[in-house]
């Protein structure tokens, strides 16, 4: 995370919009083929950070909108998108997942100007937090790039328990996420705006990753197809698709699922 760079806004702090996913990154292997892949299937661009050299920020239409970290191999992580959720107290939050029965991969740790750490809920799907200032408006970010992302979970009600807990949905104070049900989903709000759904019937033992518990990142797109096509002929995979449809589910070329939705498509 670096510094909130929001053009002609005050800065916007995790404090804002607490419990809310604030952020994604991509922990790979290989920085240089992941900027190449990510600049050919989304468009994004790309400027350095200043955690160091194995660290890029995305950019579209001049917007950071996400993060990429050549450190999968050095902290032995696995190569994957991760979604962060703002909170008022990283160590706080920390602690609340652990004694939930979650557990904690990476930090707490400093990561100026804030702080985060890499968790896994009770049934192992790995999620972020992140305590400080943002790295650009909140709604900006939001309608740039990553607008939604879905838990593929146990249970559903379970979980929303569990995050619910972790993640201050329930506080009694302005700002607060909302929780709903509908049907067989939970359903968070923030703002007013749909943010996140969590989703019953993943099997943990399942030996697919793609069933077993986790967060799904859906970027949104002007063009599914374009992306599904670009991917693949940029040694990326196509798990789920069908021609015309208006959502996928890719890999790039180092193994991270991802989902690109159609912009105009109702979720």
């Amino acid at each position: 995370m670096v510094k909130n760079e929001s053009r002609g806004k005050g800065e916007v702090t995790s404090h804002s919009v607490f419990g809310a996913p604030c952020w994604v990154s991509l922990a790979t292997r290989d920085l240089e083929g992941a900027e190449e892949f990510y600049q050919a299937v989304l468009g994004w661009k790309w400027r350095p950070n200043s955690l160091g050299d194995r660290f890029r920020v995305a950019l579209a239409d001049g917007v950071p909108v996400a993060g990429i970290a050549a450190v999968a191999s050095m902290w032995q992580m696995a190569v994957a998108w991760t979604v962060y959720f703002a909170v008022d107290s990283a160590d706080e939050a920390a602690a609340r997942c652990r004694e939930r029965g979650g557990t904690t991969a990476v930090g707490p740790l400093a990561l100026p100007p804030g702080r985060a750490a890499l968790l896994a809920d009770r049934d192992g799907a790995v999620f972020g937090i992140w305590e400080g200032p943002l790295i650009t408006d909140w709604e900006e970010w939001r309608a740039a790039a990553p607008t939604f992302i879905r838990l593929h979970t146990r249970d559903a009600f379970d979980a929303a328990i569990f995050y619910g807990e972790v993640l201050e949905w329930a506080a009694a104070r302005p700002g607060r996420c909302e929780v709903h049900y509908d049907g067989d989903e939970v359903v968070l709000r923030s703002g007013g705006a749909v943010v996140a759904r969590i989703h019953s019937g993943a099997v943990e033992a399942a030996p697919d990753p793609t069933i077993r518990p986790h967060w799904q990142i859906h970027f949104t797109v002007d063009d599914v197809t374009a992306c599904v096509l670009a991917a693949r002929a940029h040694g990326g995979s196509v798990l789920q698709w069908e021609e015309g449809a208006g959502e996928a589910v890719l890999a790039d070329p180092d193994g991270a699922r991802f989902t690109v939705t159609a912009r105009q498509r109702e979720r």
